[in-house]
Parts: structure tokens; sequence; C-alpha cells
């Protein structure tokens, strides 16, 4: 029996994902959320999990950073990535960070399915018209490796940090003291191999895609 996670902050597109995957296997185990912090949870309660399918703008991920992070935590799971972009350049950019597909929201039903189907069989799925991968920028690599390694905690500020909130604004929306905050900063800036916050933040903008912010 298929285990899908669905993670996406739109209820009405995860119906749609969710309308999808119950087409070819009507029994499959579907579990969704609707931020990256939900998914956490969503993947240590559903470690054999089959397949990922991510918003790549759900909350608490910014550009590629939640893929490179998850894919670093998760080697085993295959992620496709869904969202509103259909440039090439950020399709490209998607299978470059580990993504197994790509899927445009505009896709119809049948293109899902046809999606998934070619994931789960070890494939790649892509649009049509659309190569494959380019290699990452050098930078770019270094980040998402860099990036990879943070715990799930700590990626969380990082986020926090690449919208701009201050220690005590993220002490408030993570329940903890800022004095752990701090120490959350000081193991960022160690993994990342960084000096200051604003470093922390450059070197995140790696991963942030161009233009605007599309879901």
């Amino acid at each position: 029996m298929r285990e899908v996670l669905i993670a996406d902050d739109h209820p009405l597109f995860r119906d749609a994902l969710k309308r999808a995957v119950q087409t070819e296997w009507p029994r499959a185990l579907l579990h969704e959320a609707d931020s990256i912090p939900a998914l956490r949870t969503l993947i240590d309660a559903h470690p054999d999990a089959d397949l990922l399918l991510l918003d790549l703008h759900i909350p608490g991920a910014s550009g590629f950073s939640a893929l490179a992070q998850l894919r670093a935590q998760h080697p085993g799971l295959p992620i496709v990535m869904v969202s509103a972009h259909e440039e090439p350049s950020v399709i490209a950019r998607a299978i470059a960070h580990g993504a197994s597909g790509y899927i445009p929201k505009s896709a119809s039903i049948a293109a899902i399915v046809e999606a998934v189907r070619d994931v789960l069989a070890g494939d790649v799925a892509l649009p049509d018209g659309v190569a494959g991968a380019d290699p990452l920028a050098p930078e770019e690599a270094d980040a998402a490796a860099r990036i990879g390694e943070l715990t799930p905690q700590q990626f969380r500020v990082l986020a926090m940090i690449a919208e701009g909130m201050l220690n005590k604004q993220i002490a408030w929306d993570l329940g903890v003291s800022e004095a752990t905050v701090k120490a959350h900063m000081t193991a960022i800036m160690r993994k990342l191999g960084v000096g200051n916050r604003t470093q922390v933040a450059l070197l995140a903008s790696q991963l942030a895609l161009d233009g605007d912010s599309l879901s």
C-alpha cells in the first residue's frame, strides 16, 4: 500500500493532489501538512513514506532551502516539487537540488498521476519541454550542503532570519528564550562557516528564487 505525504498550505490544491494520487492508488495512505514544521512532525510519524509532494513556497521554506535540508536529512524519501513557477530555470534548479520531479500547479490530474507514477517507478518526472538539471553554481551547491547540516530547529531559526525577524520575535514564535535563540545562532554560524547574522542571511539567499513569490 502506498503512503504519500502532501505538504501544501493551499487546501484546494492539497485536495487536487489527493484526488490525483487516489485516482491511481485508491487505497493509498495520504498525510497532509501545511507548513515545514508540520511536515517535520509528519515525516517523523511516517518515516517509511513512499513519496513527498512539496509546495515550493510552503510556509517555513525560503527558495530551495527546505528542499536542500529535507534532501540531506531524508535521502531515501523521493521529493516532488509542486509550484506555480513554470520557468525551466526554476525546474532545473529544483532537480539539481535533489528533487525527483516537478509538477506545475497548472498540470492536469492526468499529468499529476503520470508524474507520481514515474517517480514511484524510480524515474525523474519533468514537465514537457524541460530537459533536466543544469549543474548548480558552486556557491549555491556549497550553501545547500551547509544548510543540509542544520537540525530542524536550527533550520526554523534560519528561515526566520531570512525573513528579517529579530531574536526577540524568533523566541516568541518558537516559545523559547532569547538565550536559546542566541545558542541556535551560534551553532548555525558554525555550521554555515560564517561570522555574523548578515552573512547567515546572505548564504541563505543563495537558495532564493529570482522574481516574485508565486506559490
